[in-house]
């Protein structure tokens, strides 16, 4: 990172000078426990000397708060403000309703850092619309009519919306955090991939939704609904928030099949993997006797699918990346 552009007066030069953003490790001892911190420090691009510049003190802090937070699993001021955004509760409320004291909430999104307890159940309740419900009944007393039936409402709604398996919502998860944008019809043909190269690869489905053949090609339409609620940016949505706590953690050879597709196939766009699919036997077998401009929502079965990628698998060994851009190179030359 250069210094162009950044420059403060250096103590040790006696001048104003550049300096350069540099990442530095430190070590702190916190309730008898030493941690290793990386944060940003000021270096003189003259001397080589660190300097004090404005706000980098707050955000040193905010740099060691945010990695203590990870490394001891606890919940960040931003997760407890997405959970009041999708609970729409308030501060207070919302401390009442996890059965915490009233002021405990709003101390924590003051920067107090919560107990392993507390976090505990605030990120429970952030990935689990049926434990927040679970929580609103039992303190159902301390909360008034308004801030109770309002909760409730917004988890019942939640709860009905994530209607698709702990397995399908960690897949989803798992593919956000690999790829920078996904659009909901890649997100559609990377689902079928996913659930097609691993079942040929393990002899059994990773998830247990049934994909459908639509005239834009394979679609599970549980997860079309899903985001279809999403009016922006699923990511951009304190909701999304539910996508990344689910139970149902994924294996090794789950994860490792998920980054084979999204290497490979998550190099394209939508439209062009929904042209591969719709060259793949899988989808062409659904639609027989549909023309293309007739819609149709047929079964598109698990079996026809691993059956299709195993015979894939026999001439361009797909459990590589190298196999599969091989098979993507000639399903887009077969396209073109």
């Amino acid at each position: 990172m250069t210094g162009k552009g950044r420059r403060d007066f250096c103590v040790e030069c006696r001048k104003e000078t550049e300096y350069l953003l540099q990442k530095k490790d430190i070590v702190r001892n916190i309730r008898d426990k030493a941690y290793t911190f990386g944060i940003t420090v000021a270096v003189c691009a003259e001397c080589g000397e660190e300097m004090s510049i404005p706000g980098l003190i707050d955000k040193n802090v905010q740099e060691i708060d945010e990695q203590y937070r990870a490394v001891e699993g606890l919940v960040s001021v931003d997760d407890i403000e997405k959970l009041m955004k999708i609970y729409k509760i308030g501060k207070a409320p919302l401390s009442l309703a996890l059965g915490f004291g009233e002021v405990t909430i709003p101390r924590y999104l003051e920067g107090q850092v919560p107990s392993k307890e507390y976090s505990d159940i605030v990120k429970t309740a952030l990935a689990s619309p049926v434990y927040m419900k679970q929580k609103l009944l039992e303190n159902r007393e301390k909360l008034t009519d308004t801030a109770y039936k309002k909760a409730m409402a917004a988890a019942d709604s939640i709860e009905s919306l994530f209607s698709v398996s702990d397995k399908m919502l960690r897949v989803i998860a798992y593919v956000f955090e690999k790829l920078e944008e996904v659009t909901p019809l890649m997100l559609q043909k990377l689902l079928y991939f996913i659930q097609g190269i691993y079942s040929a690869l393990y002899g059994k489905p990773i998830f247990v939704e049934d994909c459908r053949a639509w005239i834009h090609g394979p679609v599970y339409p549980e997860v079309y609904d899903l985001f279809r609620d999403f009016k922006y940016n699923p990511i951009d949505d304190a909701r999304f928030a539910l996508l990344g706590g689910t139970e149902d953690a994924l294996t090794n050879d789950e994860e490792q099949t998920i980054d084979l597709v999204v290497n490979t196939f998550g190099m394209y766009g939508g439209k062009v993997l929904e042209k591969i699919t719709h060259n793949e036997d899988p989808w062409m077998e659904a639609r027989k006797g549909y023309g293309d401009g007739i819609p149709s929502s047929e079964l598109l079965s698990k079996e026809r699918m691993m059956k299709y990628y195993i015979a894939v698998n026999r001439k361009y060994g797909i459990d590589t990346e190298d196999g599969l851009q091989a098979y993507i190179h000639d399903m887009l030359a077969r396209v073109s």
